[in-house]
């Protein structure tokens, strides 16, 4: 190879190199998509909209939510992790994609550790367990007794197979020897729509989607799975303090995108995302959903989704639970 041929491929694999690093430190300078891998007007598409709205404003980039619903999640994230790593098409993620699935299907078209570039976390919110306020048992010690002398009996209701809702319960029996018997929903609404008519006695509720009927007194709250009290229901146990130790259950929720993302790129998202929780209408629709914000790093989140997958997995072999 003579000198001026030398010059000239190193010289194109320079720009090559440098093409990444150009394209992060002008980022974004187009649209964004954020893939939500549920039907629009739920939680987790409403939180998304109201981030996207003000991350808009520091990004200074439209970002346009994409409603992929379907396969537990699977649809989304696989349409994710398949996509160009440009920072352009990014996923609401939450315990499906990040902790169950990976247990619940014998296959996945994705792998949740090597497949996404982790940019943060969005927040959490603890499921509590509620029972129809004309319920026999007035508090969690006489549940766990009625439950226990009514082994199967005794129904509950989930938003669907492999819900957090679900899950939670079957930690629930695992921890407390317990038998309650699966009745699966399409969705939070109707689930809870039941518990609240009598037609299932009980359930683990999310603070997102049950709070007000909680504080409304149209159920009555037995315990919370959360680490501490809940500021929004001071007078409610956790499961800790009623006897059921590691048994802490929350719906948590984080930004992905599809592996190989620029660190420059991954460092504007995340700082962005942090900022907007700051955002007055951000606060109001966690405060709203009874979610806490979980501002921090990409290595946290990626820490926090692997020790839950490693958490559940055992839960859900032992459960005997499975989608495919």
């Amino acid at each position: 190879m003579d000198r001026r041929t030398l010059l000239a491929t190193l010289a194109s694999s320079a720009a090559v190199a440098a093409t990444p690093f150009a394209r992060a430190q002008d980022y974004p300078s187009q649209i964004i998509k954020w893939v939500v891998p549920y039907p629009a007007g739920g939680g987790t598409d409403v939180i998304a909209r109201t981030l996207a709205e003000a991350m808009r404003q520091t990004l200074g980039q439209q970002i346009v939510v994409d409603n992929r619903p379907g396969a537990s999640t699977n649809i989304g994230a696989d349409l994710v992790a398949k996509s160009k790593p440009d920072g352009y098409t990014v996923l609401s993620a939450d315990n499906a994609v990040l902790a169950f699935n990976e247990h619940l299907f014998s296959k996945l078209p994705f792998n949740p550790e090597k497949d996404f570039t982790y940019i943060g976390a969005i927040g959490k919110f603890p499921l509590a367990l509620v029972v129809h306020p004309d319920f026999p048992a007035k508090n969690f010690k006489e549940f766990l007794a009625y439950v226990k002398a009514n082994p199967g009996k005794v129904n509950y209701a989930s938003p669907g197979n492999g819900s957090p809702h679900h899950l939670a319960m079957e930690m629930f029996k695992v921890r407390t020897g317990t038998f309650i018997t699966h009745i699966p929903y399409r969705g939070a609404a109707p689930a809870m729509a039941d518990v609240m008519g009598g037609q299932v006695p009980c359930m683990f509720l999310d603070l997102a989607s049950g709070l007000s009927i909680m504080q409304a007194n149209k159920v009555r709250v037995l315990a919370i799975g959360s680490g501490a009290r809940s500021k929004l229901l001071p007078n409610v146990p956790t499961l800790a303090e009623v006897g059921v130790p590691n048994s802490e259950v929350f719906a948590f929720q984080g930004v992905l995108g599809p592996a190989g993302l620029p660190p420059a790129v991954v460092a504007k998202l995340n700082g962005d995302l942090n900022r907007a929780f700051s955002a007055p209408a951000v606060q109001k629709r966690f405060d709203d959903f009874g979610m806490e914000a979980m501002p921090g790093t990409p290595a946290q989140f990626a820490a926090l989704s692997r020790a839950e997958s490693q958490r559940w997995g055992p839960i859900i072999k032992q459960a005997g639970v499975k989608l495919d």
